[in-house]
C-alpha cells in the first residue's frame, strides 16, 4: 500500500517535479497544493501519512500552517517536514535538522534522503 504524502508549496514546477521523483523512486502517492489554507483543508480531508511543507509562502507561511495543523483534531498527529530554500541541502547536513521541533530538508531536495526521512517518520507512526 502506497504512503500518502501531502506537499504544500507555492512553487508549481517544484511540486510537479518532486511528485514525479518521489513517486518514481518509492511507493508514495503525492498530492500537492500551493497555499497554506488549501493545505490545511487537504490535510484534514485526506489524512496523509506525512506532510511536506514549504516555509516561505505568500499569505499563510509554513510556520502558521504547521501551528494550525498541530492544533487540528484531524491533523495533529501527522508528521511534518519543512522544505526550505533558506538553508541549502549542504547546510542542513551541517546543522541540527529541526526548525521549531519539526524536521526539515534544504532545497534543492535530495530525493533519496527525503525518501529515507519519510520512511523513518512514517514507520514510527505504525
Amino acid at each position: 500500500m502506497k504512503q500518502k504524502i501531502l506537499l504544500i508549496d507555492d512553487e508549481k514546477d517544484f511540486c510537479f517535479f518532486l511528485k514525479k521523483n518521489l513517486e518514481s523512486k518509492a511507493e508514495l502517492e503525492v498530492t500537492f497544493c500551493h497555499s497554506g489554507e488549501e493545505g490545511i483543508r487537504l490535510a484534514e480531508e485526506l489524512r496523509p501519512d506525512l506532510i511536506l511543507l514549504d516555509i516561505i509562502m505568500p499569505g499563510m507561511d509554513g510556520s502558521e500552517v504547521a501551528a494550525q495543523l498541530k492544533s487540528s483534531s484531524l491533523a495533529s498527529n501527522i508528521p511534518v517536514v519543512f522544505l526550505t530554500a533558506v538553508l541549502t541541502g549542504k547546510e542542513s547536513e551541517e546543522r541540527d535538522r529541526f526548525i521549531g521541533g519539526w524536521h526539515y530538508i534544504g532545497k534543492p531536495v535530495d530525493t533519496n534522503k527525503l525518501i529515507d526521512l519519510i520512511n523513518k517518520l512514517t514507520s514510527s507512526q505504525k
